[in-house]
């Protein structure tokens, strides 16, 4: 009995692989990158490569800004202004911080100009906002989601809706958080959002770039074709997965006896590579950002390469009140929701989600 009570408290995971080929006009691969709205964290793995070109250098030193206002009142992201000057013109990305998605109340500003409240009970009913049960409270209903249509709102600034609701967040229940934003548009300066908020305690930042050579890397055999790999001839794309979290966790896949820390290796077949090139940016990254990394990834076989395949992984927020979509996400033990590309060389690729437990299935 105590063995099964701790196989029900592990925490459970969901990973869905699929393949295609970025000329396929149905590839959904575009689209899931640009609904997975909040990004901590990007790595790329290159093997049969010593050095980056430039352009996929300036393409990573340019994945920022970022800011952090701290102590934002809510009400600020619900004005005419805030949504004429950033919701309209643009992609306007905000997620508090520092707070617990299963403890805390949080905030999510969508790009399509939806915002998300994940409130406890408490909070819920002070507000008096209209929502919905969280669908992963459990039979003790402890936390409640509130979602507001911002672009709906502002069609009509004197409905009573949105009376109501200004009412709410500047009187009746006010509530404070500190914010991490961005906003994406080409056509903006980049100091506009710096001096909206100047009135705030606001911070510019740029994402993290760590750039390191792994080298006599020892990588799993892949067939594009074959997502369940082959015996003796190549790899599942499972075992591929647990082997990318190894290499990006700086493990030693030597397995050697004496190593009572980890006997993970890799799997097989496998082959050596003189060396690889990886990269992890850390920050709060923009979906477009990641898209152009991307698409200049897929053409990395443009040119004769030794390379068969590069690979692209995103992790998520863990306490993002979403993973895709409007898709509620909870932490439970966990917290993640991410996705990895294997890029091969024939324009094939693999797609990997993978979720914990009290998270939707991802799309």
């Amino acid at each position: 009995m105590a063995t099964l009570r701790r196989l029900r408290e592990a925490p459970r995971h969901l990973l869905v692989c699929e393949k295609s080929n970025f000329g396929n006009h149905k590839s959904r691969h575009r689209h899931l990158v640009q609904t997975h709205y909040y990004n901590y964290r990007v790595s790329f793995l290159i093997p049969e490569c010593g050095i980056l070109s430039e352009e996929l250098k300036n393409l990573v030193m340019q994945t920022g800004p970022y800011y952090f206002v701290k102590n934002l009142p809510l009400h600020e992201l619900i004005t005419p202004e805030f949504i004429s000057t950033f919701i309209k013109k643009g992609s306007c990305y905000a997620l508090t911080y520092n707070t617990n998605i299963d403890e805390d109340n949080t905030v999510a500003l969508l790009p399509n100009g939806k915002l998300i409240l994940s409130l406890d009970k408490d909070t819920y009913e002070e507000t008096g906002l209209q929502g919905h049960p969280s669908q992963f409270s459990g039979r003790k209903i402890m936390k409640f989601i509130v979602s507001i249509d911002l672009m709906e709102l502002s069609l009509n600034l004197d409905s009573k809706k949105y009376e109501r609701i200004s009412w709410s967040f500047k009187e009746k229940k006010p509530l404070k958080f500190d914010f991490l934003l961005a906003w994406h548009n080409t056509g903006s300066e980049e100091s506009t959002m710096m001096s909206y908020f100047s009135k705030y305690q606001i911070q510019e930042h740029q994402p993290k770039v760590a750039l390191s050579t792994v080298r006599d890397l020892q990588c799993p055999v892949l067939q594009s074709s074959e997502l369940e790999g082959t015996p003796e001839v190549s790899c599942q794309a499972l075992e591929l997965f647990d082997w990318l979290g190894a290499v990006f966790s700086n493990v030693n896949l030597n397995n050697e006896p004496n190593n009572f820390i980890s006997t993970y290796c890799c799997p097989q077949p496998s082959t050596v590579v003189a060396k690889a090139y990886l990269c992890t940016i850390t920050g709060f990254i923009l979906p477009e950002k990641i898209c152009l990394l991307l698409e200049h990834l897929c053409h990395y076989f443009d040119e004769l390469k030794l390379a068969p395949w590069v690979t692209l992984s995103v992790q998520g927020f863990a306490d993002s009140p979403v993973s895709w979509g409007k898709n509620e996400h909870g932490f439970w033990k966990g917290g993640e929701h991410l996705y990895n590309f294997v890029i091969f060389n024939n324009q094939d690729y693999w797609l990997q989600m993978a979720v914990g437990a009290n998270d939707h299935c991802p799309p």
